[in-house]
């Protein structure tokens, strides 16, 4: 099976679409995909990119009420995502509504790209540019057109190496060059490099606003992810980490920080950039 969800707000729980495919013998052999209605707000950053909006999602099912198709549909399988956010979306949002995922295999189609094809090794991993790799067209952030192109980056990979399901489990479980993989430490500067073997190597990630915990060990785990940790947005920053405190305010229409109205303009101009609250990020560079 292969997923992707939509999310209304930089709040990863607030699920606004979910799309799901079933392959069999190499071809698509089920579909099934739905609006969900957040009982959120939307952000005209994040309606900009998919185009659901408070009109769209009206009259929709919440997610407590999709919750069993779904889960059918997943139940039992290994389940193929682009990049882990929307591994992290399903379970912040199964965890804000009280809902408990069943246990499932899951298996990162990006960082199966990044092993299979020696250009997508350290960048042009994401998904349009891996589906542009193995001519697959399909219409980007629809999450059910999303899941299917995730879903055909495995079989790509599967036909180009000869390895199976079972392998590429196996196998992204190690670094780019074959060898067991190694966590670093905490207590590093705010500004460093990613380490180069981690599911979000290439992503550039600045953060804003009051966090939690201490900035530079949040950037450790940033790094330790595979994330450049910059101090300044600029347009080489593909991810905003926003204090969840911050986050609650915006919904309430109080003023963005700079660093998050200048990320929000990249935004507007068509930059790949993403905001993302720090529970979010927190689960987002869970390594275990």
């Amino acid at each position: 099976m292969a997923i992707d969800v939509e999310t209304a707000n930089p709040d990863m729980a607030s699920i606004c679409q979910v799309g799901v495919a079933g392959f069999e013998g190499g071809q698509v052999d089920r579909e099934w995909c739905t609006y969900v209605d957040p009982e959120d707000w939307f952000d005209p950053y994040n309606i900009a990119i998919h185009g659901i909006d408070e009109d769209t999602v009206a009259g929709a099912p919440t997610l407590p009420e999709v919750v069993i198709p779904l889960l059918n549909q997943l139940q039992g399988t290994v389940v193929v995502c682009h990049t882990h956010f929307d591994r992290v979306s399903l379970q912040q949002a199964f965890a804000a509504h009280g809902l408990e995922l069943p246990t499932l295999t899951w298996l990162d189609s990006a960082r199966v790209a990044r092993r299979a094809w020696e250009q997508c090794r350290y960048r042009g991993y994401g998904l349009a540019d891996v589906c542009s790799i193995i001519d697959y067209d399909f219409a980007h952030h629809d999450a059910l057109e999303d899941a299917k192109a995730a879903g055909q980056v495995l079989l790509a990979a599967q036909e180009v190496t000869g390895l199976s399901v079972e392998d590429w489990l196996e196998r992204v479980e190690w670094t780019l060059d074959g060898q067991p993989r190694k966590h670093g430490g905490y207590g590093k500067p705010v500004k460093q490099d990613g380490n180069p073997d981690g599911p979000l190597y290439g992503e550039v990630i600045v953060f804003t606003g009051a966090l939690m915990m201490p900035r530079h060990d949040a950037a450790a785990r940033a790094a330790e992810a595979g994330c450049r940790v910059a101090d300044a947005v600029s347009k080489k920053v593909t991810l905003l980490v926003v204090g969840d405190q911050d986050v609650t305010k915006l919904a309430e229409g109080q003023t963005r920080s700079t660093k998050h109205r200048k990320a929000e303009e990249f935004i507007a101009a068509g930059h790949p950039l993403r905001i993302l609250r720090e529970t979010d990020f927190v689960e987002l560079v869970r390594l275990d």
